[in-house]
C-alpha cells in the first residue's frame, strides 16, 4: 500500500504521518531532499533558503522533482513488502508521476483553516513562522508548486481543527477504510 499526506503548512501532516508510522508505514519524507539540498550546498535550515532550494530544485527538474528523486527508495520498499507512507507531495506534477508508477496510490488531505494553522506554525518548536511568512509560504505553495491540485484530488479529507488525539482518530478511521 502506498499512501501520501497532503495539507498544507501547518494543516497537522507531520502528526498524521506518526500514525501512519505507528500503523507499520514506512515514511518517505519529501522535504528531507530539500534539508540534504540546503546541507550540501552548506546553507543554514531555514524558511527563505528551504524556498530557494524548494525552486532551484524544480527549476532544474521540473515540478514532479521531489517525486522523481525519491521513486527509486519508493519501489525498494514496496519491493521489500513495505506499506509506503509519503509526507511531503506538494505539486499536481509529482502526484501524476506518482500515480504513473504506482497507480494503487491514495492521498489523503489534511484539511485546517487557515487562523489554526497560523497559530501551530507560529508556536511550533522547529521552524516556526510568522502569520506573514505563513501567509507568503501558502501563496508560493498555491501560486508556484502547484499544491491545491493533490489536495482537490485526495481520496480521503481529514478535518483538524481539534486535539492531536482527535486526529489520531481520524487517521485510524482512514486506516480501517485502506484495509
Amino acid at each position: 500500500m502506498i499512501v501520501a499526506i497532503v495539507g498544507m503548512p501547518g494543516s497537522g501532516k507531520s502528526e498524521a504521518s506518526k500514525a501512519f508510522v505507528k500503523a507499520g508505514f514506512e515514511l518517505v519524507y519529501f522535504g528531507n531532499t530539500v534539508i540534504e539540498e540546503l546541507k550540501g550546498r552548506g546553507l543554514e535550515v531555514s524558511e527563505k533558503n528551504e524556498k530557494a532550494v524548494r525552486e532551484d530544485l524544480r527549476q532544474k527538474h521540473g515540478m514532479a522533482a521531489m517525486a522523481l528523486v525519491n521513486i527509486p527508495k519508493i519501489e525498494k520498499m514496496i519491493a521489500e513488502g513495505k506499506n509506503v507512507l509519503i509526507d511531503g507531495l506538494y505539486s499536481w506534477e509529482e502526484f501524476v508521476e506518482l500515480r504513473k508508477k504506482f497507480s494503487e496510490l491514495k492521498l489523503v488531505a489534511i484539511s485546517t483553516s487557515p487562523k489554526t494553522r497560523y497559530k501551530r506554525l507560529a508556536e511550533r518548536s522547529e521552524r516556526p513562522l510568522t502569520k506573514a511568512e505563513a501567509k507568503a509560504r501558502d501563496k508560493a505553495e498555491i501560486e508556484k508548486l502547484n499544491k491545491g491540485g493533490p489536495i482537490a484530488a485526495a481520496d480521503f479529507s481529514v478535518s483538524n481543527e481539534g486535539s492531536k488525539e482527535d486526529l489520531r482518530k481520524e487517521i485510524e478511521s482512514v486506516l480501517e477504510k485502506l484495509k
